[in-house]
Protein backbone atom coordinates (compact mmCIF):
# COMPACT_ATOMS: atom_id res chain seq x y z
CA UNK A 1 0.00 0.00 0.00
CA UNK A 2 1.32 3.21 -0.94
CA UNK A 3 2.48 5.39 2.10
CA UNK A 4 -0.07 7.93 1.81
CA UNK A 5 -2.69 5.71 1.19
CA UNK A 6 -1.67 4.17 4.36
CA UNK A 7 -1.23 7.14 6.30
CA UNK A 8 -4.57 8.64 5.64
CA UNK A 9 -6.12 5.24 6.27
CA UNK A 10 -4.90 4.96 9.78
CA UNK A 11 -6.17 8.55 10.88
CA UNK A 12 -9.56 7.24 9.60
CA UNK A 13 -9.47 3.81 11.50
CA UNK A 14 -7.87 5.38 14.86
CA UNK A 15 -10.93 8.24 14.66
CA UNK A 16 -13.38 4.83 13.57
CA UNK A 17 -12.17 1.24 14.56
CA UNK A 18 -12.67 2.27 18.36
CA UNK A 19 -16.32 2.32 18.06
CA UNK A 20 -16.84 -0.88 15.64
CA UNK A 21 -15.78 0.06 12.10
CA UNK A 22 -13.52 -1.23 9.70
CA UNK A 23 -12.29 0.72 7.36
CA UNK A 24 -11.04 -0.10 3.11
CA UNK A 25 -9.39 1.63 0.55
CA UNK A 26 -10.81 2.05 -3.18
CA UNK A 27 -10.59 4.01 -6.12
CA UNK A 28 -13.63 5.82 -7.64
CA UNK A 29 -12.38 4.15 -11.13
CA UNK A 30 -13.26 0.75 -9.94
CA UNK A 31 -15.96 1.51 -8.17
CA UNK A 32 -17.47 3.35 -11.76
CA UNK A 33 -16.05 0.82 -14.24
CA UNK A 34 -18.72 -1.56 -12.99
CA UNK A 35 -21.64 0.83 -13.26
CA UNK A 36 -23.86 2.62 -16.05
CA UNK A 37 -22.54 6.65 -16.23
CA UNK A 38 -25.81 7.59 -14.13
CA UNK A 39 -24.53 5.70 -11.02
CA UNK A 40 -20.83 7.48 -11.46
CA UNK A 41 -19.44 9.11 -8.89
CA UNK A 42 -18.30 12.33 -10.67
CA UNK A 43 -14.89 12.65 -9.43
CA UNK A 44 -11.40 11.52 -11.31
CA UNK A 45 -10.65 7.56 -11.47
CA UNK A 46 -7.64 7.74 -9.85
CA UNK A 47 -9.21 9.62 -6.74
CA UNK A 48 -9.14 7.65 -2.94
CA UNK A 49 -12.07 6.76 -1.33
CA UNK A 50 -12.23 4.25 1.54
CA UNK A 51 -15.35 2.08 2.51
CA UNK A 52 -17.07 1.99 5.56
CA UNK A 53 -18.64 -1.22 7.18
CA UNK A 54 -20.11 -1.59 11.07
CA UNK A 55 -18.96 -4.83 13.17
CA UNK A 56 -21.23 -6.29 15.32
CA UNK A 57 -19.28 -4.42 17.81
CA UNK A 58 -20.66 -1.51 16.68
CA UNK A 59 -23.85 -2.13 18.93
CA UNK A 60 -21.94 -1.13 22.62
CA UNK A 61 -18.85 1.11 21.52
CA UNK A 62 -20.52 3.62 19.51
CA UNK A 63 -24.73 2.85 19.10
CA UNK A 64 -24.97 2.19 23.02
CA UNK A 65 -22.95 4.97 24.31
CA UNK A 66 -24.78 7.25 21.38
CA UNK A 67 -28.39 6.86 22.92
CA UNK A 68 -27.17 6.94 26.01
CA UNK A 69 -25.83 10.83 25.51
CA UNK A 70 -29.13 11.63 23.32
CA UNK A 71 -31.35 10.08 25.34
CA UNK A 72 -33.26 12.74 26.07
CA UNK A 73 -33.30 14.43 22.25
CA UNK A 74 -35.92 13.20 19.56
CA UNK A 75 -34.17 10.95 17.54
CA UNK A 76 -35.52 9.57 14.06
CA UNK A 77 -33.53 6.99 13.09
CA UNK A 78 -30.90 7.01 15.79
CA UNK A 79 -28.51 4.48 13.86
CA UNK A 80 -27.95 6.81 10.81
CA UNK A 81 -27.38 9.68 12.87
CA UNK A 82 -24.81 7.84 15.57
CA UNK A 83 -23.14 6.53 12.15
CA UNK A 84 -22.92 10.27 10.69
CA UNK A 85 -22.20 11.34 14.20
CA UNK A 86 -18.78 9.04 13.93
CA UNK A 87 -18.41 9.71 10.01
CA UNK A 88 -18.75 13.44 11.25
CA UNK A 89 -15.34 12.93 12.71
CA UNK A 90 -13.27 11.80 10.41
CA UNK A 91 -13.98 15.11 8.16
CA UNK A 92 -13.11 16.59 11.61
CA UNK A 93 -9.61 14.64 11.37
CA UNK A 94 -8.61 15.64 7.90
CA UNK A 95 -9.35 18.96 8.09
CA UNK A 96 -6.92 20.15 5.69
CA UNK A 97 -8.46 17.81 3.20
CA UNK A 98 -11.77 18.06 0.54
CA UNK A 99 -13.80 15.17 2.86
CA UNK A 100 -17.14 14.33 1.11
CA UNK A 101 -18.94 11.67 2.77
CA UNK A 102 -21.82 9.53 1.40
CA UNK A 103 -24.14 7.61 3.98
CA UNK A 104 -25.71 4.37 2.35
CA UNK A 105 -29.18 5.68 2.54
CA UNK A 106 -28.59 8.79 0.73
CA UNK A 107 -30.38 9.66 -2.70
CA UNK A 108 -30.33 11.82 -4.72
CA UNK A 109 -33.54 13.90 -5.51
CA UNK A 110 -34.55 11.74 -8.42
CA UNK A 111 -34.45 8.75 -5.40
CA UNK A 112 -31.37 7.63 -7.35
CA UNK A 113 -28.88 6.14 -4.70
CA UNK A 114 -26.06 8.22 -4.24
CA UNK A 115 -23.87 4.73 -3.70
CA UNK A 116 -24.18 1.34 -4.71
CA UNK A 117 -22.92 0.42 -1.18
CA UNK A 118 -22.49 -3.79 -2.05
CA UNK A 119 -20.35 -2.65 -4.97
CA UNK A 120 -18.45 -0.67 -3.50
CA UNK A 121 -18.19 -2.80 -0.90
CA UNK A 122 -16.80 -5.45 -3.60
CA UNK A 123 -14.67 -3.49 -5.13
CA UNK A 124 -12.26 -2.24 -2.06
CA UNK A 125 -12.28 -5.81 -0.99
CA UNK A 126 -14.26 -5.50 2.43
CA UNK A 127 -17.14 -8.66 1.45
CA UNK A 128 -17.82 -10.53 -1.46
CA UNK A 129 -21.51 -9.25 -3.76
CA UNK A 130 -22.97 -12.73 -4.74
CA UNK A 131 -25.18 -12.26 -7.14
CA UNK A 132 -27.21 -14.42 -9.29
CA UNK A 133 -24.84 -14.12 -12.15
CA UNK A 134 -22.72 -16.33 -10.03
CA UNK A 135 -24.58 -19.31 -10.08
CA UNK A 136 -23.92 -21.22 -13.17
CA UNK A 137 -27.55 -22.54 -14.28
CA UNK A 138 -29.73 -20.65 -11.34
CA UNK A 139 -32.87 -22.20 -10.56
CA UNK A 140 -35.08 -19.26 -10.14
CA UNK A 141 -36.59 -18.62 -13.36
CA UNK A 142 -38.39 -15.58 -13.43
CA UNK A 143 -37.79 -14.49 -10.12
CA UNK A 144 -36.31 -11.57 -9.42
CA UNK A 145 -33.10 -12.41 -7.03
CA UNK A 146 -31.10 -9.37 -5.07
CA UNK A 147 -27.87 -10.35 -4.49
CA UNK A 148 -26.01 -10.12 -0.87
CA UNK A 149 -23.01 -9.31 0.25
CA UNK A 150 -20.80 -11.82 2.55
CA UNK A 151 -18.00 -10.72 4.74
CA UNK A 152 -15.12 -13.29 5.34
CA UNK A 153 -15.26 -12.97 8.81
CA UNK A 154 -18.45 -11.74 9.89
CA UNK A 155 -20.96 -13.55 7.12
CA UNK A 156 -23.70 -11.22 6.93
CA UNK A 157 -23.21 -9.82 10.44
CA UNK A 158 -22.31 -6.29 9.33
CA UNK A 159 -23.57 -3.24 7.82
CA UNK A 160 -22.26 -0.91 5.27
CA UNK A 161 -22.53 2.31 6.15
CA UNK A 162 -21.05 5.17 3.36
CA UNK A 163 -17.91 5.72 1.61
CA UNK A 164 -15.28 8.78 2.56
CA UNK A 165 -14.31 10.68 -0.68
CA UNK A 166 -10.85 12.74 -0.59
CA UNK A 167 -11.35 15.17 -3.27
CA UNK A 168 -7.63 16.10 -4.78
CA UNK A 169 -5.79 12.81 -3.45
CA UNK A 170 -5.31 10.85 -6.44
CA UNK A 171 -3.40 7.44 -6.52
CA UNK A 172 -3.33 5.82 -9.62
CA UNK A 173 -0.73 3.15 -8.67
CA UNK A 174 -2.95 1.25 -5.54
CA UNK A 175 -3.26 -2.29 -6.14
CA UNK A 176 -7.20 -3.73 -6.33
CA UNK A 177 -7.59 -5.96 -3.78
CA UNK A 178 -10.04 -8.62 -4.40
CA UNK A 179 -12.69 -9.84 -1.77
CA UNK A 180 -12.19 -13.37 -0.23
CA UNK A 181 -15.02 -15.37 -2.35
CA UNK A 182 -16.24 -17.12 0.72
CA UNK A 183 -19.16 -19.22 -0.64
CA UNK A 184 -17.56 -20.47 -3.36
CA UNK A 185 -19.67 -23.44 -4.10
CA UNK A 186 -22.29 -23.74 -6.23
CA UNK A 187 -25.08 -24.99 -3.95
CA UNK A 188 -24.24 -23.08 -1.16
CA UNK A 189 -24.75 -19.70 -3.26
CA UNK A 190 -28.04 -20.78 -4.10
CA UNK A 191 -28.40 -21.58 -0.27
CA UNK A 192 -27.72 -18.25 0.43
CA UNK A 193 -29.64 -16.46 -1.94
CA UNK A 194 -32.74 -18.19 -1.48
CA UNK A 195 -32.19 -17.33 2.05
CA UNK A 196 -31.33 -13.72 1.70
CA UNK A 197 -34.02 -13.64 -0.74
CA UNK A 198 -37.12 -15.50 0.55
CA UNK A 199 -36.40 -16.60 4.45
CA UNK A 200 -34.54 -12.92 5.40
CA UNK A 201 -36.31 -12.23 8.45
CA UNK A 202 -35.19 -15.57 10.03
CA UNK A 203 -31.44 -13.97 10.04
CA UNK A 204 -29.57 -17.59 8.80
CA UNK A 205 -28.36 -16.02 5.29
CA UNK A 206 -25.75 -14.26 7.80
CA UNK A 207 -24.31 -17.36 8.66
CA UNK A 208 -23.29 -18.37 4.94
CA UNK A 209 -19.76 -18.70 6.31
CA UNK A 210 -19.37 -19.53 10.42
CA UNK A 211 -19.28 -16.08 11.67
CA UNK A 212 -16.30 -14.91 14.29
CA UNK A 213 -18.16 -12.76 15.61
CA UNK A 214 -22.01 -12.06 15.44
CA UNK A 215 -24.85 -9.73 16.81
CA UNK A 216 -25.26 -10.24 20.54
CA UNK A 217 -28.95 -11.30 21.47
CA UNK A 218 -29.18 -7.93 22.99
CA UNK A 219 -28.42 -6.30 19.73
CA UNK A 220 -31.05 -8.43 17.68
CA UNK A 221 -33.80 -7.89 20.19
CA UNK A 222 -32.92 -4.23 19.75
CA UNK A 223 -33.53 -4.45 16.27
CA UNK A 224 -36.36 -7.17 16.84
CA UNK A 225 -38.25 -4.64 19.23
CA UNK A 226 -40.64 -1.71 17.84
CA UNK A 227 -38.77 1.76 17.62
CA UNK A 228 -40.66 3.39 20.22
CA UNK A 229 -39.72 0.54 22.88
CA UNK A 230 -35.86 0.42 22.05
CA UNK A 231 -35.17 3.10 24.95
CA UNK A 232 -36.92 1.36 27.11
CA UNK A 233 -35.09 -1.77 25.74
CA UNK A 234 -31.59 -0.19 26.74
CA UNK A 235 -32.99 1.42 30.25
CA UNK A 236 -33.01 4.53 28.94
CA UNK A 237 -36.03 6.85 29.87
CA UNK A 238 -37.82 8.44 26.75
CA UNK A 239 -39.21 12.02 26.56
CA UNK A 240 -42.80 13.14 25.45
CA UNK A 241 -40.49 15.02 23.07
CA UNK A 242 -40.09 11.82 20.91
CA UNK A 243 -41.99 12.07 17.49
CA UNK A 244 -45.50 9.81 17.43
CA UNK A 245 -45.19 8.08 14.44
CA UNK A 246 -42.01 5.91 14.02
CA UNK A 247 -42.20 5.37 10.03
CA UNK A 248 -38.80 7.09 9.11
CA UNK A 249 -37.13 5.32 12.18
CA UNK A 250 -38.66 2.06 10.82
CA UNK A 251 -37.49 2.92 7.53
CA UNK A 252 -33.91 3.63 8.78
CA UNK A 253 -33.40 1.35 11.56
CA UNK A 254 -35.16 -1.64 11.76
CA UNK A 255 -33.98 -4.84 10.67
CA UNK A 256 -36.76 -7.35 10.82
CA UNK A 257 -39.47 -5.56 8.57
CA UNK A 258 -37.11 -5.21 5.51
CA UNK A 259 -33.58 -6.70 3.94
CA UNK A 260 -31.07 -5.64 5.29
CA UNK A 261 -28.11 -3.52 3.38
CA UNK A 262 -29.00 -0.35 1.62
CA UNK A 263 -30.70 0.85 -1.38
CA UNK A 264 -30.21 -0.81 -5.04
CA UNK A 265 -26.96 -2.11 -3.90
CA UNK A 266 -25.40 -3.87 -6.86
CA UNK A 267 -23.23 -2.68 -9.88
CA UNK A 268 -25.61 -2.82 -12.82
CA UNK A 269 -24.75 -5.23 -15.76
CA UNK A 270 -27.35 -6.18 -18.73
CA UNK A 271 -27.72 -9.81 -16.30
CA UNK A 272 -28.27 -7.85 -13.08
CA UNK A 273 -31.73 -5.90 -12.88
CA UNK A 274 -31.65 -2.94 -10.82
CA UNK A 275 -32.00 -4.42 -7.22
CA UNK A 276 -35.56 -2.75 -5.49
CA UNK A 277 -35.85 -3.84 -1.72
CA UNK A 278 -34.48 -0.98 0.41
CA UNK A 279 -32.61 -1.91 4.00
CA UNK A 280 -30.12 -1.19 6.40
Amino acid sequence: MEPQVAELKQKIEDTLCPFGFEVYPFQVAWYNALLPPAFHLPLPGPTLAFLVLSTPAMFDRALKPFLQSCHLQPLTDPVDQCVAYHLGRVRESLPEMQVEIIADYEVHPNRRPKILAQTAAHVAGAAYYYQRQDVESDPWGTQHISGVCIHPRFGGWFAIRGVVLLRGIEVPDLPPTKPLDCVPARADRITLLERFNFHWRDWTYRDAVPPQECYSEEQKAYFSTPPAQRLALLGLAQTSEEPSSTSQELHFTTFIPRKPQNPSRGWLSPRVSPPVSPGP
